[in-house]
């Protein structure tokens, strides 16, 4: 049996360390923006992981960027991070100089640039998504690599690939906003099904530019976990 008492990259009677002791700290995740009639809604599951060892069961992935952006981040943990923050600090030396919001583009874009420049050495996958005075409601998708697009509805983390099915038939243009609370809950409560690396609870957010964002927590005993009444 291995030593908790000895140094983790040690040997001990012929056996090492733990893989989950050394491993990075990632975001095995679920997360999902929408567009709706008004805003967005973007959703995560808070289950963290290092390795196969959880070892955060209610992290925040929803992450303020502007009182009107935000970001969903997937990936490891410190590099989105790291990435959330530099775009924030920047995002509010521009709002100090131009004496207005930025644009949810301008953030999604400085999220582009520097996941496309570090991705030799970042593992971030990041959907930006807000709400700004020219354009409403917007959701951004930067994957892996740093390509840049817009889209309706967006999903990443390993939780998103058992969802492209169930996503393409549920997904309708311009819903209401509880419909949009609805379909990213029951959307995430479907991976975290399934996805060994999705769990924990279900945060939401809702993003109007009327107030602050609405930030909601739904907890295991409410969770949408059952498939048969999905029309």
């Amino acid at each position: 049996m291995w030593n908790k008492d000895y140094n983790v990259n040690a040997y001990h009677g012929g056996v090492e360390a733990p893989d989950w002791l050394t491993a990075k700290h990632s975001c095995g995740t679920t997360i999902i923006a929408v567009e709706f009639d008004g805003g967005v809604v973007i959703g995560a599951d808070s289950r963290s992981s290092t390795g196969a060892y959880v070892a955060n069961r209610v992290a925040d992935k929803l992450t303020r960027v502007t009182d009107n952006i935000y970001c969903c981040r997937s990936g490891s943990a410190a590099d989105t991070q790291a990435i959330s923050d530099f775009v924030s600090y920047n995002l509010d030396l521009q709002r100090m100089e131009l004496g207005e919001e930025p644009l949810v583009y301008s953030g999604a874009k400085l999220f582009q640039e520097l996941v496309y420049s570090y991705r030799d050495s970042l593992t971030a996958g990041i959907i930006c998504a807000g709400w700004d005075r020219k354009k409403g409601g917007q959701v951004y998708c930067i994957p892996l690599g740093g390509m840049l697009m817009r889209q309706k509805m967006a999903m990443g983390g390993s939780g998103s690939t058992y969802l492209y099915g169930h996503m393409d038939n549920q997904f309708k243009e311009n819903m209401t906003k509880k419909e949009a609370m609805d379909f990213v809950t029951r959307a995430i409560c479907h991976a975290m099904a399934r996805d060994g690396s999705s769990g924990g609870v279900v945060r939401l957010g809702v993003i109007t530019g009327e107030a602050p964002i609405e930030r909601h927590v739904i907890y295991g005993k409410d969770l949408p976990y059952l498939t048969s009444d999905v029309k």
